[in-house]
């Protein structure tokens, strides 16, 4: 599938193009506009941007990149922002978000770039034939550094892509556009504004640095489309395992910092081969349970990465770490968050030895991470509706990726239905594609990486859970209320201890109340069905 970027006269009219539509795709055509689609050219401009700092590393592997050789790993650092403002995002269709308002803000926005050069940059979202959707993006000068990351993290448009692209089916969809200004300011929108218009495809990034910002908010959109078109839209993470003839593919699920991409590039000391999708972005195909990359590279914390880490060698751009000279004066990166939270760099897809853009077997199972403390280190679902409601109600704490406003306690546990704090449209729409999958017959597993209670869940067994899963042998014993759990040294689950009890009827009630919030919250737009809160209220029931 692909996305109509060309109209018959006939059909530029109110039914293809709304206010906000036609407000930001008019920006692309002004004589100030310049067209930048290489990575090569790219990265010349943002080696010349002021600010950039070359380091003395260079891309392994550039020409299977787009890249020239001698490309140098370039550093960018941002101001104090180093992660995402949910509170700068408004959605247009959502209860109290004033259409006619936010387009008078975005025009004036627009003419407030008239006396500067914009750069025009096009990629794709999605990497198979069966889902690619074409991507605009105007960014001003003296941004070269987002520019060259945002062709670097989506599809540039290279020849094989390009006749990819032209040869899938046209959808009725149009293509993605996105008008930037970083250095745009509102005394109403001190955070800054992202506003999306899903139905048409479109949004502004105003006041905004921060890469991470421009990287989901292509996704947003390309997400709202896999919706759209049957797809279960996926922030999370896909692998397929290979072992003696059989194989089993498995989505991780879970925000910046619970384990999703450490889980998700696993190599399980060579036990399988390992075939990776993707550990962000992708969609699930409601029909065939085949799933698709959204993206061909990685935007990857550098925090677990010293400079020594063999990881390093697939690093293209570095953003907010420092910086400083080794003993033979080369220019190096200081990683490990040194200098702040939430350092970044985009990786290449080499990263991945094997590395797909579809995966065709069926997904196997579904793992929702959290960090409850009431919950063991694993939790198998076997009802559909309580699978999804209780991906509904995926527990996490905040990090280091979110910019969080004062007072917020990021140690707090929270609930992000199904990891994507990105989505455009009612979450009852998740809540039933998600459920439709664990019709299907897709397992369903809750793994803790956090506490129990008081004692932290080591990764080694976490991936000690998943290779027992993986490999069939996982013994589950009853829990409670048709729950299963494993029977673990050191973390015994206690459900006759009354204290224990208690807590496990406190998480399940904070969900319920999570979701009755939903009925009041946005006049009830992200309501779920009276079945998730029943099936939640059963498990209290017998405790």
């Amino acid at each position: 599938m692909s996305t109509n970027g060309r109209w018959k006269w006939q059909d530029v009219n109110k039914v293809n193009f709304s206010k906000i539509r036609t407000t930001i795709e008019t920006a692309f055509y002004g004589n100030n506009v310049e067209l930048l689609t290489s990575r090569r050219e790219a990265y010349k401009k943002a080696l010349k941007s002021p600010g950039t700092i070359a380091t003395d590393l260079f891309v392994y592997k550039p020409e299977l990149l787009n890249l020239d050789e001698g490309t140098r790993i370039l550093l960018f650092n941002d101001g104090a922002t180093v992660g995402r403002f949910a509170g700068a995002r408004k959605i247009i269709g959502m209860p109290g978000v004033n259409e006619d308002q936010l387009a008078e803000i975005v025009r004036e926005a627009i003419y407030g770039t008239r006396f500067r050069k914009m750069y025009h940059a096009i990629s794709f979202t999605g990497l198979h034939p069966d889902f690619i959707v074409k991507n605009h993006i105007l960014i001003p000068e003296g941004f070269e550094n987002t520019v060259y990351n945002w062709l670097l993290n989506f599809q540039d448009l290279t020849p094989e892509y390009s006749l990819m692209y032209e040869n899938s089916k046209i959808l009725n969809e149009p293509d993605i556009y996105i008008f930037t200004d970083p250095d745009w300011s509102h005394p109403n929108y001190p955070g800054g504004l992202a506003l999306f218009d899903p139905n048409n495809n479109c949004a502004a990034l105003l006041g905004l640095r921060y890469f991470g910002e421009f990287k989901k908010g292509t996704l947003t959109l390309g997400w709202s489309v896999g919706n759209r078109q049957g797809y279960a839209a996926c922030h999370g993470g896909l692998k397929k395992y290979e072992y003696d003839g059989k194989h089993f593919v498995a989505a991780f699920f879970g925000l910046s910092g619970s384990g999703k991409s450490t889980l998700t590039h696993a190599k399980h000391k060579d036990k399988y081969q390992i075939t990776v999708l993707h550990d962000d972005a992708l969609v699930i195909n409601l029909e065939d349970l085949s799933s698709i990359a959204l993206e061909p590279s990685y935007f990857d914390k550098t925090s677990d990465y010293p400079l020594t880490s063999e990881d390093n060698k697939y690093l293209i751009t570095i953003q907010n770490c420092g910086a400083t000279v080794d003993e033979n004066l080369r220019v190096v990166p200081v990683m490990e968050d040194i200098r702040n939270g939430n350092g970044r760099a985009i990786k290449s897809k080499l990263w991945s030895p094997n590395r797909v853009d579809k995966i065709e077997e069926p997904v196997n199972a579904i793992f929702w991470i959290m960090k409850d403390p009431v919950l063991p280190p694993v939790v198998k679902i076997e009802d559909p509706i309580l699978a999804s409601t209780m991906g509904a109600t995926l527990a996490t704490k905040r990090t280091s990726a979110e910019k969080l406003l004062p007072g917020v306690d990021p140690e707090a546990l929270v609930f992000e239905p199904y990891a994507n704090p990105f989505r455009t449209y009612p979450l009852s729409e998740d809540y039933n594609k998600f459920k439709a999958l664990f019709e299907k017959g897709v397992e369903c597993y809750i793994v803790n990486t956090g506490f129990y209670l008081n004692k932290k869940v080591p990764k080694e067994l976490t991936l000690e859970i998943i290779e027992q899963i993986v490999e069939k042998k996982a013994n589950f014993v009853d829990w409670f209320g048709g729950l299963k759990t494993m029977q673990i040294p050191e973390f015994e689950v206690r459900t006759s201890d009354y204290e224990y009890r208690e807590l496990v009827k406190l998480s399940l009630t904070k969900r319920v109340e999570f979701i009755k919030n939903k009925e009041i919250e946005n006049q009830g737009y992200d309501r779920l069905p009276e079945e998730c809160i029943s099936s939640l209220n059963n498990l209290i029931s017998l405790l």
